[in-house]
């Protein structure tokens, strides 16, 4: 059950935001009374949106969580829910409380956006973690709540919770929280659609299209229209038909391990035109082998001392001049394998991409 305790500022309950403790409390109540731990996938999300149902003390009564609670310096996960509790003005469990062994619910969800233009150059997706503990404001019931915020992979969990920020969603510090938190709020509502829960008309919804991905069948066709597509049509009819009949079948087997699910992946990006290259390159390097790619001499002008990530929008620029972009397949490893597609044809490229499960990225 849920116990929290007041806090000292005013409740979160705009009748016209989906950021609103009515709304929270609706998803706690379908993770409370039936999955309490679910992943879903969300137009426009990079992988999966992860939301999870966690309680003090319980979710860290075991070997891992309690050697991480002591690594943080503290005793117990009560010790460590009153620091945190500290961090958002919530009153702190006490002595009698621990000794109750009393259930300390929070919600955490985790979805992936595109980075910042600053973090472009080094990420090709940030993680965004919002940890949502419910607390009592001028009330003996439970009717607001308060966030942390961090845009880190969690390790170390008790020291990731440790380290999140108290953040006020209307009041982002950086590009990041400003990215993270607009998409929160299509994040919730994607939550919603997916539980079936239906929110009340006073909100105003940050999208009004269908947010969750329809069902399509992937067939042999789907891989022809990609393999087209990401060769700009410049391919063999009978390569078309084999490589399609290939990635299908592989597509079928359902693979998990990485190196099994791009089986047959790098050998089609090897029999079109594309450039596998190591993280760090020239300007000459790419002038050189784009222009093979396009059939055409391409030239660009960069300022002195710029060099492989930093290339792209300089890149891109007199891509765009020809019609063009230049793409890659995500290798998950320490290098580039890119390919030049028809600008007009990235999004169709890019919802490809997720049916097929063959990763490729906007640079």
């Amino acid at each position: 059950m849920k116990d929290f305790f007041s806090n000292l500022f005013g409740r979160n309950n705009d009748p016209k935001s989906i950021v609103s403790f009515d709304v929270m409390d609706v998803i706690y109540s379908e993770l409370y009374n039936g999955n309490n731990n679910f992943e879903f996938k969300m137009k426009g999300v990079h992988d999966t949106v992860s939301v999870s149902l966690y309680s003090f003390p319980s979710s860290f009564d075991h070997d891992e969580g309690r050697a991480e609670i002591k690594k943080s310096g503290f005793k117990n996960a009560y010790e460590v829910l009153n620091e945190i509790y500290k961090k958002i003005n919530i009153g702190p469990v006490s002595e009698e409380q621990m000794l109750q062994e009393l259930e300390y619910d929070y919600i955490h969800i985790q979805f992936y956006t595109e980075p910042t233009a600053e973090a472009k150059k080094y990420l090709k997706h940030i993680l965004h973690n919002f940890v949502i503990f419910f607390c009592c404001t001028n009330s003996l019931e439970t009717n607001d709540f308060k966030m942390l915020y961090n845009n880190s992979y969690f390790l170390d969990y008790t020291k990731g919770i440790l380290d999140a920020e108290a953040i006020d969603i209307k009041e982002p510090k950086n590009d990041a929280q400003k990215l993270g938190f607009k998409e929160f709020e299509r994040i919730l509502q994607g939550i919603c659609q997916h539980l079936n829960i239906e929110l009340p008309e006073s909100i105003e919804l940050p999208s009004q299209e269908n947010l969750l991905p329809e069902e399509v069948e992937v067939t042999q066709e789907t891989f022809e229209e990609f393999i087209k597509l990401v060769s700009r049509g410049d391919v063999d009819e009978k390569l078309v038909q084999k490589q399609s009949k290939k990635l299908l079948k592989n597509f079928k087997k359902g693979h998990t391990e990485y190196h099994e699910i791009v089986q047959g992946q790098w050998d089609f990006f090897e029999s079109i035109d594309a450039w596998n290259s190591d993280w760090k390159f020239d300007p000459e390097d790419a002038e050189y082998f784009i222009s093979e790619m396009i059939g055409e001499d391409l030239n660009f002008d960069y300022p002195e001392e710029t060099y492989s990530h930093d290339l792209f929008p300089y890149i891109q620029s007199a891509l765009e001049k020809r019609g063009l972009e230049l793409m890659s397949y995500d290798t998950h490893g320490d290098n580039y394998l890119f390919f030049v597609a028809n600008k007009n044809d990235v999004p169709r490229i890019l919802q490809l991409s997720e049916l097929t499960k063959i990763e490729v990225d906007s640079l």
